[in-house]
């Protein structure tokens, strides 16, 4: 794979002034800095971002929830209700390429940072915004939590055992998501910039960028005007694609369409499932579910998951264990690859964590740093566009740093 370690990152050259803070605006712009740009996240003075105090655990005083969506960074503390500080982000924005922020829409109006005083002083600079809800709309304002947000958007009703209750993603999806579809609109942005000179608003809504994960539960319900329901692992339009218990443990199996059934058939040596014609074709096999799932059940119990992989496998069937968290983590198909890796941290140690998703051939990113101190980069910074040492100690003394 690309050594990640050297060489021109797809991103050298571009500057983030990051003013976001939890999960979805760090998530977008760690990867960002992951591809080479200058990320300077902004945090409050003494506080910093909220998400360094949720725990436990805990690694060397710093939270792992933190460290998980910040390494590539740079930390710079800054109190944007004194008027230095809000000069001082006057002074970084002069020359940076992107601004981006997830408060509550209308706060950024109230720091005197809104788009169109931004834009009327930067015009190059694309400035990105994520909300729970939007700036329009009947919701718009609404705190963007992600657990709300997984509920409005109709996922955690799809989630769940049939007839049980609604269940969260075990992850922060609806965080995660903005996060993607915003570093998405950011480069679009950016691109759009080589041909119109201009940057622009990039405006992610968290119910939106859920939301259109729906697909084709948007499109059922679209087409037949019924809501669907919670399935438990069952797909709706697909038999069988689902979770199986096996005799040691969970799988998942996934046949999804003619040729991997009769694939599957072949493998286990059931003919008569094969030619039985309530299951020769995709929608007999949907319409003949009551019948044809417990079979398959009743087979997979037969059989541990290992053995289930090395008889399905090599017939080419989709199918797979239930890893837990630390089974992923240590994984070789990861680890063999990069795709996990540890930096030195000043005061976590070696810091372990999930490598970049993307390779690219020619301009490979970089992970160099684990995530920052709080403020372990104000005076650089600072420095780094014209601030002095008296100035700084100045700044340190009145709070504005």
């Amino acid at each position: 794979m690309p050594d990640q370690s050297s060489g021109s990152a797809p991103l050298d050259g571009i500057r983030v002034i990051d003013l976001s803070r939890v999960v979805s605006g760090p998530f977008c712009t760690q990867s960002m800095g992951d591809m080479g740009a200058d990320v300077i996240k902004i945090e409050q003075p003494g506080t910093g971002d909220e998400s360094r105090a949720f725990g436990p655990p805990f690694q060397g005083g710093e939270s792992p929830y933190y460290l998980s969506v910040n390494r590539s960074k740079r930390s710079c503390t800054l109190d944007l209700k004194s008027e230095a500080g809000r000069s001082i982000l006057w002074r970084l924005l002069d020359g940076a390429d992107v601004l981006i922020e997830n408060f509550r829409p209308g706060a950024m109006g109230r720091l005197g940072f809104h788009y169109e005083a931004v834009a009327a002083r930067f015009p190059r600079l694309v400035y990105c915004s994520i909300s729970g809800f939007g700036d329009t709309g009947p919701d718009a304002g609404r705190p963007g939590y992600d657990l709300i947000v997984q509920g409005e958007s109709g996922l955690m009703d799809l989630t769940g055992e049939a007839g049980g209750p609604p269940t969260r993603i075990g992850t922060a999806i609806g965080d995660l998501t903005a996060g993607m579809m915003a570093s998405q609109g950011i480069m679009l942005a950016l691109y759009a910039r080589h041909t119109t000179g201009r940057g622009q608003h990039v405006k992610i809504a968290m119910l939106d960028a859920v939301a259109s994960l729906l697909t084709y539960n948007a499109g059922n319900y679209f087409a037949s005007g019924e809501s669907p329901t919670r399935r438990g692992n069952d797909h709706p339009s697909v038999a069988p694609y689902q979770t199986l218990q096996a005799k040691d443990g969970w799988m998942n199996l996934a046949v999804a369409n003619d040729s991997l059934w009769r694939r599957y058939c072949d493998a286990i040596e059931r003919p008569d499932l094969r030619d039985d014609p309530r299951f020769a074709t995709a929608p007999a096999r949907v319409q003949h579910r009551g019948v044809l799932i417990p079979l398959i059940v009743e087979l997979t119990a037969a059989r541990t998951v290992q053995e289930w992989l090395d008889l399905l496998g090599p017939a080419g069937v989709p199918c797979g264990r239930i890893r837990t968290v630390g089974q992923v983590c240590t994984n070789p198909q990861l680890t063999e690859r990069g795709k996990v890796l540890d930096r030195p941290h000043s005061t976590a140690g070696r810091v372990r964590m999930i490598g970049m998703p993307i390779d690219l051939s020619d301009t490979p990113g970089r992970i160099d740093d684990a995530p920052p101190l709080l403020g372990e980069h104000t005076d650089e910074v600072l420095q780094g566009v014209g601030y002095s040492e008296v100035e700084i100690r100045a700044f340190r003394g009145d709070g504005v740093v």
